[in-house]
C-alpha cells in the first residue's frame, strides 16, 4: 500500500449526515454511524497525485483527517492509504516518488508481542507481574502483559470507574471529597475526567499509539478517532471503554484488585521481593510477593512518591507548569478559529493553541484546551483546592476551557527544610541542596510536590475553605484590581468560584506573564482577552512534578531492580496517548525480562 499525505478539498465537497450528539441518552445504532469521507473525490486526487489512471486506486481508505483553517475559505487535509491494482506498478510508483515525503509505503503498524508465556504459565507458582496503578499507562502495561499470557495482577487504590464517578459527583455537587475516590484516584486514572484526547507529539516509530486508539475502538470509542486529526472520546464513553478493557484482562487471565494502596516496598540485594498492601475495605494490611513491579502510579500518588524517596530510589525534581482555567463562550472561539465556517456539523466545537515567551523569560502557554466542556474540581487531598478541565465526546457545553499556565523549574521550588516537614507532615531525609542552581539534580525530588500543596492549600482557602475555587474576570485580572461580581460567563466549575483577586493564589512572576500573554492571545484569537472571561484557580496538576530514573534499555529503576516506573507520574507520558504507549513499553520490557529469565 501508498500512502499519500495533503490531499486538500474545499469543505463543501465533504457529505453531511445530521445526527444527534454521540452522547445523546436515546443514541441508535443509525446514530452512531460516522458521515462518510468523499471517497470517490478522494480516489480522484490520489490518481493525480501518483500519476496515473483513476482505475488504478483498487482501494482506498482513510488514515487521518484535518482542517486548514488559515484562509477564509477552509480546506480538508486528508492522509490516506491506496492500494494499486498492479503490484508492479505500485513499486514503480515508490521508485518514482521516492524523493516525496508526501508519497511514502505505508508503514506496518499492526503490533506483535515480543515474546510468549507458555500456555500453562501460572499453574506452577510461577511469578505473576504486578501493576500498581490501572489508569492508562496501568492499563496498557496489564493489557499486553495478560496478551502475553503473563496474568498480572494489578493494584489500584482508587475504586471501580462507576463507583469513582458517583464519588466524584459527591465532590462537585455536595462539596464532599473523598479522598481514595476522586477524579485523580480510581480504575482509568485521571484521563477518565478530562476531555479523553488521545493526540500526543510523542516520537512513535512503532507506531504503538495506534495500537491504543484499536484497543480503544475494540471495546467502544468511536470509531473515528482512528482518523480524526485531534481525537477524543469524552468522559462518558471512556468509562464503558475503561470496564471493556478491564473485563479483557480478566478473561486473559489477569486480576485487579480496586481500593488496595501500596504503602511499602520490601527488597533484597536491591532487587524487589515484595510490595506491602493496605486493604482499604479490611483496613489490614498483607504482603504481595512481586520480583517485577510496574508503577504506573500517575502524577498525583505523593505518598507514594515520598515512600519510594524514603527507601533512596532514585527520582529528581522536574520542570512543569502552573496557573488557572480560562473560560469563554464556545461561540466566541468558533468564530476566531473557524470564521464563516462556525457551527459546520462536521467542525464541531473549535480548539486552540497558543503560546507567549514573557519578557521575564517566562513561557506562557495554552494546556488542555477542551472544547464545548467544563472546569472541573480535581483535588485528591482534603483542604486543597486544583482545577481541571473535561469534555463530553459531544463538546456542546457552553464555554470553551483551557489551561493558561506558566512554566516554572526546580530553582522555583521551595527550599526550607521547615517547609518540606510541614507540608509533607513528616521528617525529609537528604537535606535540600541548592549549591548548583542551574543543575535540576541538585533539587530535593520532591520540592515540586511541595510547591503543589502550598498552592493548593492557599486556593482552597481564597475559595472560602469549602472547595469552591478563587476566580477573577480576565478584564479585571488584566487591569490587575480583584472581581467582585460575574457578568456575561457563567463559569462551569463545581463546587463554584469565589471573585478574588488571582494575585494572592499565585507567584507574582506567573501571573506577571500572564497579564502580558493576555492581550496578545487576543490578538491572536478575538476575544481571547474579552472582559467577561473567567480564570479560575489553581491548575498544579499539568505534569509530574518529579522524574523516577529508570534504565534506557531494560527500563528498571537503577536503585531496586524489579521495579519499573512508568506513565506520567514517573515522568515519562503527558496524556491518555502516551501513558498507554509508555505502558505497552514498560509491558514489554516486563515480560521480556520474566521469560528471559524463566527459560534461562
Amino acid at each position: 500500500m501508498i500512502r499519500l499525505s495533503e490531499l486538500k478539498m474545499p469543505l463543501s465537497a465533504l457529505p453531511v449526515e445530521a445526527r444527534r450528539a454521540s452522547d445523546a441518552p436515546a443514541e441508535t445504532d443509525e446514530d452512531r454511524k460516522l458521515a462518510p469521507h468523499p471517497i470517490d473525490a478522494l480516489r480522484q486526487l490520489a490518481a493525480r497525485a501518483l500519476g496515473i489512471d483513476e482505475a488504478g486506486v483498487s482501494d482506498l481508505t482513510v488514515f487521518k483527517r484535518s482542517f486548514d483553517a488559515r484562509k477564509q475559505n477552509l480546506l480538508v487535509v486528508y492522509i490516506v492509504d491506496v492500494t494499486i491494482s498492479d503490484d508492479a506498478l505500485e513499486k514503480s510508483l515508490l521508485v518514482k516518488h521516492v524523493k516525496n515525503s508526501h508519497i511514502q509505503a505505508t508503514p506496518n503498524m499492526t503490533w506483535l508481542p515480543p515474546v510468549h508465556a507458555p500456555a500453562d504459565w501460572g499453574k506452577e507458582k510461577q511469578d505473576r507481574p504486578v501493576v500498581v496503578g490501572f489508569g492508562p499507562c496501568g492499563i496498557f502495561a496489564a493489557l499486553v502483559l495478560a496478551q502475553m499470557g503473563l496474568k498480572p495482577i494489578v493494584i489500584e487504590r482508587g475504586t471501580p470507574v462507576r463507583q469513582r464517578t458517583k464519588d466524584t459527583w459527591g465532590l462537585w455537587r455536595k462539596h464532599i471529597l473523598n479522598p481514595r475516590s476522586n477524579v485523580q484516584f480510581g480504575e482509568g486514572g485521571a484521563g477518565t475526567f478530562s476531555d479523553g484526547k488521545l493526540y500526543s507529539q510523542i516520537k512513535d516509530p512503532r507506531h504503538l499509539g495506534r495500537k491504543v486508539m484499536q484497543e480503544f475502538v475494540r471495546f467502544g470509542a468511536p470509531e473515528d478517532i482512528l482518523f480524526a486529526a485531534h481525537p477524543h472520546i469524552g468522559t462518558f464513553k471512556l468509562v464503558k471503554v475503561v470496564e471493556g478493557l478491564r473485563e479483557e484482562i480478566i478473561r486473559l487471565g489477569g486480576e485487579v484488585r480496586f481500593e488496595q494502596r501500596v504503602v511499602d516496598i520490601e527488597y533484597e540485594a536491591n532487587s524487589i521481593a515484595a510490595l506491602r498492601i493496605q486493604d482499604y475495605a479490611t483496613n489490614e494490611t498483607y504482603t504481595l510477593p512481586a520480583h517485577h513491579a510496574v508503577l504506573a502510579l500517575g502524577h498525583s500518588a505523593r505518598d507514594t512518591f515520598t515512600m519510594l524517596h524514603r527507601h533512596a530510589v532514585a527520582m529528581q525534581a522536574k520542570p512543569f507548569s502552573i496557573g488557572v482555567r480560562i473560560e469563554h463562550p464556545q461561540s466566541v472561539i468558533d468564530r476566531a478559529r473557524w470564521g464563516q465556517h462556525a457551527g459546520h456539523p462536521l467542525l464541531g466545537a473549535a480548539d486552540y493553541k497558543l503560546v507567549h515567551h514573557a519578557a521575564n523569560g517566562r513561557a506562557v502557554y495554552s494546556f488542555c484546551m477542551c472544547p464545548g466542556g467544563t472546569v472541573v474540581a480535581a483535588t485528591s487531598e482534603v483542604g486543597r483546592v486544583v482545577t481541571n478541565g473535561m469534555s463530553q465526546y459531544s463538546r456542546n457545553e457552553r464555554n470553551a476551557n483551557a489551561g493558561l499556565v506558566v512554566g516554572i523549574d526546580p530553582s522555583d521550588y521551595p527550599t526550607d527544610p521547615d517547609a518540606f516537614e510541614a507540608v509533607l507532615g513528616q521528617e525529609i531525609s537528604n537535606a535540600v541542596r541548592h549549591d548548583t542552581p542551574n543543575a535540576v539534580d541538585t533539587f530535593h525530588p520532591l520540592s515540586g510536590l511541595v510547591l503543589q500543596r502550598q498552592l493548593e492549600a492557599v486556593a482552597y482557602k481564597l475559595g472560602g475553605s469549602n472547595y469552591e475555587a478563587p476566580a477573577q474576570l480576565v478584564g479585571d485580572f488584566i487591569a490587575n484590581r480583584a472581581s467582585t461580581a460575574l457578568t456575561s460567563v457563567e463559569p462551569s466549575y463545581k463546587p463554584g468560584v469565589k471573585m478574588v483577586h488571582l494575585n494572592d493564589a499565585l507567584p507574582s512572576f506567573v501571573t506577571d506573564a500572564m497579564r502580558e500573554a493576555l492581550p496578545l492571545f487576543g490578538q491572536k484569537i478575538k476575544g481571547f482577552d474579552m472582559h467577561d472571561a473567567v480564570m479560575t484557580g489553581v491548575e498544579t496538576r499539568t505534569s509530574s512534578p518529579l522524574r523516577i530514573d529508570r534504565d534506557d534499555v531494560s527500563l528498571q529503576s537503577p536503585s531496586i531492580a524489579g521495579l519499573y516506573p512508568a506513565g506520567e507520574g514517573a515522568g515519562y507520558a503527558g496524556g491518555i496517548l502516551s501513558a498507554g504507549v509508555d505502558g505497552i513499553k514498560v509491558g514489554e520490557a516486563v515480560a521480556k525480562a520474566m521469560l528471559s529469565k524463566q527459560f534461562n
